[in-house]
């Protein structure tokens, strides 16, 4: 029998909260708090590889590229990202591990660097609209936009740096996290999307200068890995009809065609959420059973049907 797998999306808000100085202690301890739904997985036998973000952080790193520009020579953005992805899996191995064997389970976790293929000559590969970092204070937004450094607003209002996020295409490493996962092993992936990279004939993998949404990512490593499930951790319970207005209504189930009419609306606008949903869509339309999106501390319950959005192919009500 095929093990059941799941790829778990964890967002770089729950390591470093909006309007929190990002401490490392303090992401240690949003790290061991965001586990309970990873460890619960793995106690029930599923096969799992956990895909986090790393907006908050890859931003705090831009920050002190530019902190130590006249002192030492600073990295590309596409470095930074494999930068975080070591760093951030480190964090989220060490508190697994140790959450594993409190819990009595005997399970191997490890961290592997991947690649993200991308599509660089599409528009998104340069136009900077991804927000990165922390929020930014209205003195740092005018020194930015002085020196040029792309700034913005994010689906909540919230001014932040911008970098490009090209289409992922693939994960070169897939095949790689395929067998490790099969065999039992819990492996943290594509983190922070993965450095984007691209193929040329004679120069082979290169890198890209950009940054990638890991909703996406993970839902392409969920369908090269042949997953049952899309588990999207964030920092609301569900997808809502309405939201931000007094009428806002949760939905709970949608099938892939009702999922893709909703993005096929304005009812997401260009929010964080539309990404995500777009991402569950993908999973489930490329054969994944079943895409869920829930709040972070709701993984478990979500995964039992308890609460979050549930995408699938079945027969639903349409929202």
């Amino acid at each position: 029998m095929s093990p059941r797998i799941i790829v778990v999306a964890l967002g770089g808000n729950a390591l470093s909260p909006p309007g929190e100085r990002a401490t490392i202690h303090g992401q240690f301890r949003h790290t061991r708090e965001s586990l309970a739904a990873v460890v619960a997985l793995a106690s029930e036998g599923w096969h799992i590889a956990i895909v986090h973000g790393n907006g908050p952080q890859v931003g705090d790193e831009l920050e002190r590229n530019e902190l130590a520009y006249e002192r030492v020579a600073p990295l590309p953005l596409g470095v930074l990202v494999a930068s975080t992805a070591g760093w951030i899996g480190y964090m989220i191995q060490q508190s697994l591990q140790n959450a594993l064997l409190r819990a009595g389970i005997r399970r191997e976790v490890l961290t592997v660097i991947t690649q993200t293929e991308v599509d660089r000559t599409g528009p998104a590969a340069t136009r900077p609209r991804k927000p990165v970092g922390h929020e930014l204070a209205r003195e740092i937004v005018e020194r930015l936009q002085r020196r040029g450094v792309p700034v913005g607003e994010d689906g909540s209002g919230r001014w932040r740096r911008l970098a490009p996020s090209p289409k992922p295409l693939d994960v070169v490493e897939a095949d790689a996290v395929r067998r490790l996962v099969t065999e039992g092993k819990i492996v943290i992936a594509a983190g922070g999307g993965g450095p984007p990279v691209y193929f040329d004939d004679h120069l082979y993998w290169e890198g890209v200068d950009a940054v990638v949404d890991k909703d996406r990512v993970a839902a392409i490593l969920g369908s090269r890995l042949g997953a049952d499930t899309l588990l999207i951790l964030t920092d609301v319970d569900a997808v809502y009809r309405g939201w931000g207005t007094d009428h806002a209504e949760p939905l709970r189930r949608l099938t892939l065609e009702a999922a893709e009419e909703l993005l096929n609306s304005e009812e997401l606008g260009r929010g964080s959420m539309r990404p995500k949903v777009e991402a569950a869509v993908a999973f489930v339309r490329s054969g994944g059973k079943r895409a869920i999106i829930a709040d972070l501390a709701d993984g478990l319950a979500a995964i039992r049907g308890a609460t979050g959005t549930a995408i699938t192919g079945e027969l639903s009500e349409s929202p």
